[in-house]
């Protein structure tokens, strides 16, 4: 379904591990949550609150909200204008937001 360009050795960015409900997930250093994860076949992003709808990212650029997951204990990050950075914890959502876990 989605395939990352191959870039000339020089071009490509540093190969970075980041962990996806616990499991090591590799992923380029710089390039948006979203690819990475999607390029790693996780799939889906999130559950909606209501009926419990698997999601996934639909705009790839901030506006329809479908990619949100959960960074480093921060939740309804939208993963497409998120960084990969090293050692990030990401959860996928399932329901609604928890209370009191504002960051």
């Amino acid at each position: 379904m989605f395939r990352a360009m191959t870039l000339p050795v020089s071009e490509q960015r540093t190969v970075v591990e980041i962990f996806v409900e616990g499991r090591r997930v590799v992923a380029r250093e710089g390039e948006t949550l979203a690819a990475a994860l999607l390029n790693s076949d996780v799939v889906p992003f999130r559950y909606t609150p209501v009926s419990g709808k698997p999601r996934a990212p639909l705009c790839l650029m901030g506006v329809c909200f479908d990619c949100l997951v959960e960074v480093d204990g921060a939740q309804n990050v939208q993963s497409c204008m998120v960084r990969v950075e090293a050692g990030m914890q990401v959860k996928i959502p399932r329901g609604a937001r928890r209370a009191g876990d504002v960051k």
